[in-house]
């Protein structure tokens, strides 16, 4: 296997911390240093469908922005399908799925002069099937970086105890990048969180503001999720700050119209629709629940309006749940997030730190 390409390995402390937030915008900022830097995701859970390939979302998100150049089947070599782990377990065929790790990251690193390897959730991830995080890290001889959400002592006793996974199998954690952290808490949760982590040998490589457009969502992809049929297109890509019910009477409706609302109704709730049409700009979408078409008049004037609207065939209350609890991830159709988070990985974790620690 590839020992010469420089490289690192991005854990994190659980799912949803901001391990692909920091990923995307570290390969921007490498790239000032390296002109061509791969990626490679060696275990994925969420995938979609390629050309008949399963290819992790995150991998199709790196590609899409950054153009790597590199086949995706060997950015995301192993796709974590539903039954996997059983056949697994029957099999136990470690050594060719370590094989295939390794394989794909040597075309990865192909005429690259470095690569970023982003893990899957805390570092025991993939421990059923030998492929957890510290295990892959280790078998591609990568140093680790261990992302965590902000604050100073949970995230500090989290990444410990993923600290002492990483060390059980010999991978030096080079540092902390902790996310998420309210913008008045800067100074206080820098100075702290350091010191704490130097107690634990461990350097603090960045602390990442939190920035409400990254965890907006935008209808796109709530129309993803509720798998919802869209009779107005306009606006698809708006973001989503704010959600009402709309069940009381349209003048009282009205009076909670702002911008960045989501308005969820049932479909033959004709008068909301029409009050929300004369807010235009101001919502940034609609959707109708129940199943309930509404009457072609109404139709008609939905497909004028400036933002979008969507029909599903679930009740209002289970899609306002499903919206409240979606997992936000960045798309590549989401240019407005994508520069925020170039940004402020930019200005606030210490890349040359990392790169003298590598």
């Amino acid at each position: 296997m590839n020992t010469a390409t420089p490289r690192v390995f991005i854990a994190a402390t659980r799912q949803n911390d901001g391990k692909t937030t920091t990923s995307l915008g570290l390969i921007a900022a490498l790239q000032r240093h390296f002109p061509r830097v791969g990626y490679i995701k060696p275990v994925g859970q969420r995938f979609v469908e390629i050309e008949e390939q399963k290819i992790d979302e995150d991998t199709v998100l790196m590609d899409r922005v950054y153009r790597l150049n590199c086949p995706l089947v060997d950015m995301s070599p192993i796709a974590v399908e539903p039954d996997f782990t059983r056949k697994y377990l029957q099999s136990s065929a470690s050594d060719f799925l370590a094989k295939k790790i390794t394989k794909a990251f040597d075309r990865v690193a192909w005429e690259k002069d470095f690569v970023l390897c982003e893990g899957s959730g805390h570092a025991g991830v993939g421990s059923v099937f030998d492929l957890s995080n510290a295990q892959v890290a280790k078998l591609l001889g990568a140093k680790v970086i261990i992302v965590s959400q902000g604050g100073i002592g949970k995230p500090i006793d989290e990444v410990s105890l993923n600290q002492a996974l990483f060390q059980k199998e010999g991978v030096p954690v080079i540092g902390v990048i902790l996310n998420k952290v309210l913008p008045d808490k800067i100074e206080f949760v820098t100075e702290f969180a350091r010191r704490g982590l130097k107690r634990k040998g461990l350097e603090l490589l960045g602390v990442v503001p939190h920035r409400t457009i990254l965890s907006n969502p935008t209808v796109d992809s709530i129309r993803d999720e509720l798998k919802a049929e869209i009779l107005n297109s306009a606006g698809i890509h708006n973001l989503v700050e704010h959600v009402i019910i709309g069940a009381m009477s349209p003048q009282n409706a009205v009076s909670f119209f702002k911008p960045g609302m989501l308005v969820i109704t049932p479909g033959d709730r004709e008068d909301i629709i029409m009050a929300a049409s004369s807010a235009g700009e101001h919502l940034t979408g609609i959707v109708l629940t129940g199943n309930l078409r509404p009457c072609e008049e109404v139709m008609a004037m939905i497909k004028k309006l400036p933002f979008p609207v969507l029909l599903v065939r679930e009740n209002s209350y289970e899609v306002a749940f499903k919206v409240h609890n979606l997992i936000v991830k960045t798309r590549p159709a989401d240019t407005e997030k994508i520069a925020v988070i170039r940004d402020i990985i930019a200005a606030h974790v210490d890349v040359n730190r990392i790169l003298s620690a590598l």
